[in-house]
């Protein structure tokens, strides 16, 4: 909601065309074409940069004299929406592609723009992203930046959900109209659209009103617009039309009807028309009467109500996420949730093949399971971000080598500080998780007063005193019974423990480490003990419940 995406996308292009690179930038509305020709000519007035627009508000010797400049590189920057897409858009040397309000086209769109120049650069702007978008950056398999910071004066926008009521309609027209204010009323069905404003002529006899929709004639609808802007008209009636790019501060009270036929992305960028300087804004969204509202329509109206705050897109998109689905990301459905596979197994093959395109080594994670009454967390006080919280989590549950486990405790230490006890404790089970996986250990469970250990084979105990220890042989082993956890790793176990986090490879290191942190956080006692020949072993912990309050 006007936080400076334009801003973005203009310097962006700025040094991209200072490097001799051609600049395309898909919009999904004539609108918004038109106006940000404007924006980005005002700003580049100073500079050799030729900017144009490309829509059907063109005429036909227009449109073949932009293609022919495109292709002759005598165009710097163009501004189209889905008609950049044609067959016979051929840029002379693209090198920055710019999707503004990418949550307003399909995959087949963007993924058929990129494919102009595999080249380019892509820049997408959203103020509540696809789920689909979103999950790819969580993912890892998109950058992400979100601008939080409201321009001075704004403030919220006060949301209802309501039943449609003229009386409550009224009043609250009549109030915008008192403070010398404009009105937007959505109702997306064209044909009702006349209907619609007779009625709110009624209610406000003194209101001059205005209809425009998609398909009006690119003249009609520019001359609607143009009279809203110019404020020769006070209530706008309209479709969606407007949803992307208009501007106009005077314009504060907007009523969307029937909103619970409206996706959670959507409604939000509709609330975002207004407010858009110091005065209050108000935006209601109208429910009939005569229908029940769905449960993922109630769900989306809550949220929307509920997310009112400003800077409240990117809350709104995780919602939308949790709602919708993260999609199939390795294909054109950009919502629904992923069964086929199980969600850990479908992101863990996306970062693979991330892993394996940018030619990294793909590393097995360790599929330890660890049943230990020890709660390790991130609180929100710590991180208060939702996304940089779940950033942080995915990172730890991604960790397979204590390379990565250290960069990301010394990350988020330079980040947020010294950790509290509970993210502490969070490190600690993921190094122990990581040092397990190397013992082959697949579950490690409290059984009061007992540890249990359970490895994926039957264990070859003379293999695993000579991993931990060193040994050639099995001689630290008598009548299939490991020795005393103190005795097969010396005395010093905590010394050895923390000189072997900065010692010697992983692969030589983990199993000490491993049998330290059990140690560490008291869940074995110095006398531990397990049988030989079985997939379970089991350490006597008589001071457990010591170790978990």
């Amino acid at each position: 909601m006007w936080f400076g995406k334009t801003e973005v996308a203009i310097r962006a292009a700025f040094k991209a065309m200072e490097f001799g690179k051609q600049v395309a930038v898909l919009v999904p509305t004539t609108v918004l074409s038109e106006q940000h020709e404007r924006t980005f000519r005002g700003r580049m007035a100073d500079y050799p940069f030729r900017v144009v627009s490309l829509s059907r508000f063109r005429t036909g010797s227009e449109q073949t004299q932009i293609v022919a400049g495109l292709s002759q590189g005598s165009i710097d920057l163009v501004i189209g929406t889905h008609r950049l897409l044609s067959d016979d858009i051929v840029f002379h040397d693209l090198g920055l592609v710019i999707i503004d309000e990418e949550q307003r086209f399909g995959v087949e769109h963007k993924q058929k723009l990129l494919q102009l120049r595999l080249t380019a650069d892509v820049l997408t702007l959203s103020a509540t992203p696809i789920p689909r978008t979103l999950h790819m950056a969580l993912l890892g398999l998109r950058d992400i930046s979100s601008l939080s910071t409201p321009p001075a004066d704004r403030r919220a926008i006060v949301t209802e959900v309501m039943p449609y009521d003229r009386q409550r309609v009224q009043q609250a027209i009549v109030r915008e109209l008192n403070r010398d204010g404009q009105i937007y009323f959505v109702h997306n069905r064209i044909h009702s659209l006349q209907t619609l404003a007779d009625e709110l002529h009624q209610l406000a006899p003194q209101a001059r009103i205005v209809i425009g929709h998609g398909q009006m004639s690119g003249h009609e609808l520019e001359e609607v617009m143009l009279k809203f802007m110019r404020r020769e008209a006070d209530i706008l009636v309209s479709t969606t039309i407007i949803e992307s790019g208009i501007d106009i501060p005077t314009a504060n009270t907007m009523f969307i009807h029937d909103a619970d036929h409206y996706g959670l992305a959507e409604l939000h960028q509709l609330r975002g028309r207004v407010g858009r300087w110091k005065h209050r804004a108000y935006c209601y969204l109208l429910l009939p009467h005569d229908r029940p509202v769905t449960d993922k329509a109630a769900k989306r109206l809550k949220a929307i109500e509920q997310y009112a705050m400003l800077g409240a897109g990117f809350k709104i998109a995780m919602r939308d996420l949790e709602i919708r689905g993260a999609g199939n990301i390795l294909g054109k459905q950009q919502s629904g949730h992923i069964a086929a596979v199980g969600y850990e197994m479908y992101c863990r093959l996306l970062e693979d093949q991330a892993r394996q395109l940018r030619q990294e080594t793909i590393i097995e994670p360790s599929r330890t399971t660890l049943e230990l009454p020890i709660a390790g967390r991130i609180p929100k006080q710590y991180i208060p971000s939702d996304k940089h919280r779940m950033e942080m989590y995915r990172r730890f549950s991604r960790a397979v080598t204590m390379q990565e486990l250290d960069a990301l405790a010394a990350d988020m230490t330079d980040a947020y500080g010294q950790a509290p006890e509970a993210v502490q404790k969070l490190v600690d089970l993921t190094e122990l998780r990581i040092a397990a996986g190397t013992l082959e250990i697949s579950v490690i469970k409290l059984e009061p007063p007992d540890v249990i250990f359970t490895t994926r084979h039957p264990p070859r105990l003379d293999q695993l005193l000579k991993k931990c220890t060193g040994q050639s042989d099995a001689g630290g082993c008598q009548n299939g019974v490991l020795p005393p956890a103190g005795e097969l790793f010396g005395a010093g176990v905590h010394a050895a423990g923390r000189a072997a986090q900065n010692a010697g490879p992983p692969h030589a290191r983990r199993s000490v480490i491993n049998h330290y942190h059990l140690y560490k956080m008291s869940l074995f006692t110095p006398d531990a003990h397990a049988e030989a020949g079985r997939r379970q072993q089991r350490y006597h912990a008589p001071d457990w419940r010591e170790c978990v309050h």
